[in-house]
């Protein structure tokens, strides 16, 4: 209508691996000698909201102790990051802990990154109706091996979030990589909130990732489905169990779908030589996630070596978890 201004939307960028070259890294990932699938997968529609449920579980720590933190030091953090930055969220998913920070870090541009494309969208619209005014931005990507950001992501002072600690999926060396991408996509004036997990006893770790409501065995074994989805194999969820437990040695949580039988697997003619079937006898694993624990003086080395040279922790009383900002 004359005169009215039209409602800000949020704008929407896609940047797609080829389905054909994705297919070939599950299968690829499938015929290891240790069979594997990239936790990224496990984020189509329903595995984000089964992660919504998992982070209400009483045994799941991390994301309550995370927003303690927040509590407690939010507006120390946002002090030290910055206000009226662009504010870049890696693995957005619901948006919700990056807004419950825009009173406080008061963004020039929100951008919310993540890999479930139709979830961040309908997320995106309902943030946007809340916070009417801020440009917000959203793009759908695998930034896991490369972190790409469009022409639309505002080139000045950007502060990176990657809460909840998902820095965890990756190996170190792999951290090292990613870290190092975020600090070159920050300019000299880069900034990083980042959560981390931090070691603790394997009970309450074994608990958080094997829940009693049987809810991340659902968010495990929907994997599955969205492979089928992803590479056109037809696995059958019922034929696998969830399995998770601490390695202490490694320092990390572990994940895996065990066959419960004998279990063998199509994988379409498209795929050409490799199309022949997976087999898995019963008692086989498919690794699928890695969490990997810090202390917190070995995370602020690895962040030092990526390139950020100052580096400032929050940790909750009982020292589970941390809040870091690291700057270049």
């Amino acid at each position: 209508m004359d005169g009215m201004q039209a409602a800000r939307r949020p704008r929407f960028a896609q940047i797609d691996r080829a389905a054909d070259d994705v297919a070939a890294t599950i299968i690829d990932g499938l015929r290891a000698p240790q069979p594997a699938i990239a936790p990224r997968w496990f984020y189509d529609a329903l595995g984000s909201r089964l992660f919504e449920a998992i982070c209400e579980l009483p045994e799941y720590y991390p994301t309550r102790t995370e927003a303690a933190i927040f509590a407690e030091h939010g507006a120390a953090i946002a002090q030290a990051a910055g206000r009226g930055r662009t504010l870049i969220d890696l693995g957005a998913g619901d948006c919700e802990k990056a807004a419950r920070l825009f009173t406080l870090l008061d963004p020039a541009q929100y951008v919310a990154l993540d890999i479930a494309a139709d979830f961040l969208r309908e997320r995106l619209d309902c943030l946007q109706d809340r916070f009417p005014r801020l440009d917000i931005v959203g793009v759908a990507v695998d930034f896991a091996e490369h972190l790409v950001l469009p022409p639309m992501v505002e080139a000045g002072a950007r502060l990176f979030f990657y809460p909840g600690s998902s820095i965890g999926n990756f190996s170190p060396d792999e951290a090292l990589r990613f870290l190092r991408q975020v600090r070159a996509a920050g300019g000299d004036d880069a900034r990083l909130v980042i959560g981390v997990d931090l070691v603790k006893d394997a009970p309450l770790l074994d608990a958080a990732y094997d829940d009693a409501l049987g809810v991340t065995a659902a968010f495990n074994r929907n994997l599955l489905n969205h492979v089928n989805r992803l590479a056109g194999t037809d696995f059958d969820v019922r034929d696998w169990r969830h399995v998770a437990f601490f390695n202490s040695a490694a320092s990390r949580i572990e994940m895996h779908l065990e066959a419960r039988r004998d279990v063998q697997v199509r994988v379409p003619a498209a795929a050409g030589a490799a199309s022949r079937p997976l087999r898995f006898a019963a008692g086989d694993r498919i690794h699928t996630e890695n969490s990997w624990k810090y202390r917190p003086q070995d995370f602020a080395h690895l962040l030092q070596q990526a390139g950020f040279a100052h580096t400032t922790v929050w940790t909750d009383r009982a020292g589970w978890f941390a809040v870091m900002l690291a700057r270049a």
